[in-house]
């Protein structure tokens, strides 16, 4: 991708549950995420929006999410700087040194640690922390994973120390394909 340059694109939710539509934009000073999420939650149908900034090299610094559904809007707004998070304007302790911001209603967060971490095939990123943001209630916690890279477009994702698994088929640009079983790119 060249600089300013804009990818965009859809992804559906395999239950039919959901859709997803996202931007990509490269800067001069990084990178920014930014879509909309259509899912049908517990409350009924609901809406997420979401930015994601992050510097040049991959790293999340800022993310601002609102959702609306059935139990009215919410919003959260996330800063990390040097691994210090806050959560609203409020240090989150508990998301001290991680790196990567998960959304839990979205595949393209995955692409943030696959672009930042560069993996060779047969490569793993051994455990890894991301600040994971828990959807519809937009609650922030820690999340364990790892990566592995297992072909020159494939990444067996698993979090919680193996008790999720799937694999991710990705483009050129780390953009997810297909998160096995849940999302497909359309």
């Amino acid at each position: 991708m060249t600089p300013n340059s804009l990818r965009t694109g859809f992804w559906l939710r395999v239950n039919d549950t959901g859709l997803e539509r996202y931007e990509l934009l490269q800067s001069i000073d990084g990178w920014t995420l930014r879509g909309t999420i259509l899912a049908l939650a517990t409350n009924g149908p609901a809406e997420a929006r979401y930015e994601i900034t992050c510097d040049q090299v991959w790293r999340t610094r800022r993310v601002e999410i609102s959702l609306r559904d059935g139990a009215g809007e919410r919003r959260l707004s996330l800063a990390s700087e040097n691994g210090r998070w806050s959560a609203n304007g409020r240090p989150s302790e508990a998301m001290q040194g991680c790196v990567d911001v998960d959304l839990a209603w979205s595949p393209s967060t995955n692409t943030l640690p696959i672009r930042r971490l560069a993996l060779a095939v047969g490569q793993t990123s051994g455990p890894i922390t991301a600040a994971w943001v828990r959807f519809p209630e937009l609650i922030l916690e820690p999340l364990p994973q790892e990566y592995r890279r297992i072909a020159e477009r494939r990444y067996r994702y698993s979090s919680r120390g193996g008790e999720f698994v799937a694999d991710l088929t990705v483009d050129d640009d780390g953009l997810v394909l297909d998160y096995e079983g849940l999302w497909r790119r359309v």
